[in-house]
């Protein structure tokens, strides 16, 4: 995120020296999950609203209400927008906040997972399904049994078995199951968070049942370990988790990555299988304008692709996003080069 204030930002200067451009300009998209279904690439975002609700740390002002699938015959091409496939009043068991989601595909059946408060205020994550990679999508009358937190990403390995990653600190309320049961004591963000040198909260992952519509177990820790084999600690904020989970695979290895929140990097850790332990290898992509960052990554045609948002579309409202999509390379040892979203911007 670039160190001047949004109000002495050229944004016609940040624009032309971006890595790349906003997919759609008619809506606003973020959090963009990418997969290749069918040949082509699918891309489920969630759908940035303004519904007027002020800002706080627990991210109250992405209040939004309806997801849309977009897709495209590769990177370069044109983006379809296949409308709206699922809204908050289709979903029993959920009052507000569509927050970022993913999606897969099963025995030709795809399963689009979505996280969403319910009506006691703690997030859950359901499931909804489709007989089409563009929705719409239905969804089942109850969240998944033992779900909490945020951003599910899912993972298909060895086209057999599939996990979910899911898992999201302050406004997604992973610090509140420290004890296994939610805690509603106290208020704000950072209440029930480990000390500075303690280990800082994980991700979650659990392998899901063979319909896809629940845990097949009972989810555990991703834990992230540094070069020397040591968990991350909470006062790590570079380099510990904060939000978005995603997973891939290159060369064999596992590949987590991860938003560190408050800081804006996208990081990643290798491990040798999916469940980890993962060690921190680097950043992906630098801050950009905006508050948060939420990304996904997917091969295409043989070559790896990075979707990301940013702030830029909406001059730099935080809950304002915009998807965008850039390559991904990796050096000859399997590390991925960073991505500055905007070349040589003046950070002075």
């Amino acid at each position: 995120m670039p160190e001047k204030p949004i109000d002495h930002i050229d944004f016609n200067e940040l624009n032309a020296k971006a890595v790349s451009k906003p997919l759609v300009t008619h809506l606003f998209t973020a959090d963009p999950s990418a997969h290749v279904f069918e040949g082509r690439i699918y891309i489920y975002p969630s759908h940035d609203i303004d519904a007027g609700v002020p800002f706080d740390d627990l991210g109250s002002h992405f209040a939004m209400e309806d997801y849309h699938v977009f897709s495209m015959e590769h990177p370069e091409a044109e983006v379809v927008d296949h409308g709206p496939v699922l809204h908050i009043r289709d979903v029993p068991w959920a009052e507000k906040q569509l927050w970022a989601p993913d999606a897969t595909e099963k025995d030709g059946s795809y399963y689009l997972f979505f996280p969403a408060k319910d009506f006691k205020g703690i997030f859950r994550i359901g499931v909804a399904t489709s007989g089409s990679p563009a929705g719409p999508f239905i969804p089942q009358p109850q969240a998944i049994k033992n779900s909490f937190s945020i951003d599910p990403a899912v993972f298909k390995d060895n086209e057999v078995d599939y996990y979910m990653y899911f898992g999201g600190i302050w406004g997604g309320q992973l610090q509140r199951w420290r004890t296994g049961t939610f805690n509603r004591e106290g208020d704000g963000p950072f209440v029930h968070l480990p000390a500075a040198d303690e280990p800082a909260l994980c991700a979650k992952v659990a392998k899901l049942s063979d319909d896809l519509l629940g845990f097949a177990e009972e989810p555990k820790d991703v834990i992230l370990l540094d070069e020397n084999g040591i968990p991350l600690r909470q006062g790590d904020t570079e380099r510990r988790f904060f939000e978005a989970p995603w997973v891939h695979r290159y060369n064999g290895k596992y590949y987590f990555s991860y938003s560190t929140g408050d800081t804006h990097y996208i990081c990643y850790a290798v491990g040798d299988n999916a469940y980890g332990p993962f060690t921190y290898r680097g950043r992906i992509l630098n801050p950009v304008v905006g508050w948060t960052s939420h990304h996904s990554i997917v091969e295409f045609a043989g070559k790896w692709y990075l979707f990301y948002h940013d702030s830029s579309l909406s001059e730099g409202i935080t809950h304002l996003r915009s998807m965008k999509v850039t390559e991904l390379t990796y050096d000859e040892i399997g590390d991925i080069r960073t991505i500055d979203p905007y070349h040589r911007m003046d950070r002075r």
